[in-house]
């Protein structure tokens, strides 16, 4: 651990605090995008200030890249600073230009690597890295933060999954970072290709993942450390255009600690209504953050879309300091039935406490809501007789666990794609 993972509240608030004198100073002076966006006015001196300022969102975003390419008229530093392009994965819209700096792309690496260490990767471990490298921040980016904790990195990327096993075998690879939804994958491949195999004669011993959810779901990840046999840790949570991992769970328990206080400053608001909310134990809204040291694209009071509950304040087990919080879902992903804010992680923990099914779904909306009814395709799983009356089951727990009124299609065995990487759950019909 490094000072800032176990510094006090106090420590932290004065450090923060001594760091945005000088980057409001920047921000002010260096950033078209911002001084527009404040209409003359200055930044406060005060961190407690900055609920005056106005937000800013992704689609302001994409309008400066698109108007100013390719970086927008946030870019703060001199255009010969920038030593790496990256994009967004473009996921949820089109994909975003990411500048980082040197002194970006190092400090980006070392929080990162506060999340992968947290969940007990260090020197010993040989990781194997399968996101893509193929200008994703997941990719590169990523891996830096695991070189940074002091195990062996193994740069594999997406694809090529046979060879991975083998690689695996071959070079007593002993920790993977991936998508949760890539084992599926290699539990497909294993079954077909290296009959005599099972996931868990792989040996590997830690799971570290990200860029999906699903791992607040205690049956999921039970589900994954039995087939496999590794601890199973979200290991890497993170907001692209502001850090790419900034929070991952330790060794002590599943919420995610927030590590980067020093360099980050967090709030909570209305996601409807953009009003403050208090930032305490049990509170919820949507995430914001705020640069506090950033050279090429600083950041201030940016929406997240991520809807987050913080869950503890004091010192964890694991002798951490930082906040703890846990991810409800993004704000674009949240559907809203008859009143009811329903999030795909909601729909995720329903479907795996349910037998006969493959836990994969997808929810297709027509439309752009509210809804009346919310729709899912549920696939079945492989190898299990269908039973009469399933969809109706299904619907019934979702009721019950959600309150919204559910319409359940069934879908056969290993129809829905698996893919290495991101997998969309929620599928808009303007989208496709």
């Amino acid at each position: 651990m490094d000072a800032a993972e176990t510094a006090s509240p106090a420590e932290l608030a004065r450090l923060q605090q001594d760091l945005w004198g000088a980057q409001a100073e920047y921000v002010a002076a260096a950033s078209p995008f911002f001084r527009t966006l404040w209409d003359g006015r200055l930044p406060p001196a005060r961190l407690e200030g900055l609920p005056a300022l106005p937000l800013a969102d992704k689609a302001m975003l994409r309008a400066s890249q698109a108007a100013d390419p390719p970086f927008g008229d946030y870019l703060a530093a001199r255009p010969d600073r920038v030593i790496r392009l990256h994009r967004t994965s473009g996921t949820t819209g089109i994909a975003m230009n990411l500048a980082l700096s040197r002194e970006d792309a190092a400090q980006t690496a070392r929080i990162g690597a506060r999340a992968q260490r947290a969940g007990g990767l260090g020197p010993g471990h040989r990781v194997v890295h399968c996101l893509n490298y193929q200008m994703w921040m997941g990719g590169f980016t990523d891996h830096t933060t695991l070189e940074e904790t002091g195990a062996m990195v193994v740069p594999f990327g997406v694809g090529g999954s046979e060879l991975l096993v083998r690689t695996i075998r071959e070079l007593g690879i002993t920790a993977i970072s991936c998508t949760p939804s890539y084992p599926a994958v290699l539990e497909r491949l294993i079954a077909d290709s290296f009959p005599s195999l099972a996931p868990r004669d792989l040996g590997l011993k830690l799971g570290m993942f990200g860029g999906e959810a699903g791992l607040d779901d205690p049956d999921f990840r039970a589900r994954l450390e039995d087939v496999w046999g590794f601890a199973v840790r979200n290991a890497n949570y993170g907001v692209s255009d502001v850090y790419c991992n900034f929070a991952g769970q330790c060794e002590q328990q599943d919420d995610l600690h927030f590590m980067g206080l020093d360099v980050l400053y967090p709030e909570l608001i209305d996601p409807d209504t953009g009003a403050p909310r208090a930032w305490e134990e049990g509170a919820s809204g949507e995430l914001v953050l705020t640069h506090l040291k950033r050279d090429c694209q600083p950041l201030v009071r940016f929406r997240s879309g991520d809807i987050v509950t913080l869950t503890g304040l004091g010192p964890c087990a694991c002798g951490r300091t930082a906040p703890r919080l846990r991810v409800i879902g993004r704000s674009d992903d949240m559907v809203v039935v008859r009143g009811l804010n329903v999030f795909p992680s909601m729909v995720s923990a329903v479907l795996s406490g349910i037998a006969g099914l493959s836990g994969d779904y997808r929810i297709r909306l027509a439309g752009h809501g509210p809804y009346d009814r919310l729709p899912v395709a549920a696939e079945l799983a492989a190898d299990v007789p269908r039973r009469d009356g399933l969809a109706a089951e299904i619907e019934a727990a979702i009721k019950r666990d959600t309150g919204a009124t559910a319409s359940v299609v069934l879908l056969p065995a290993n129809s829905l794609p698996r893919t290495e990487g991101k997998t969309r759950r929620v599928i808009r019909e303007d989208e496709t």
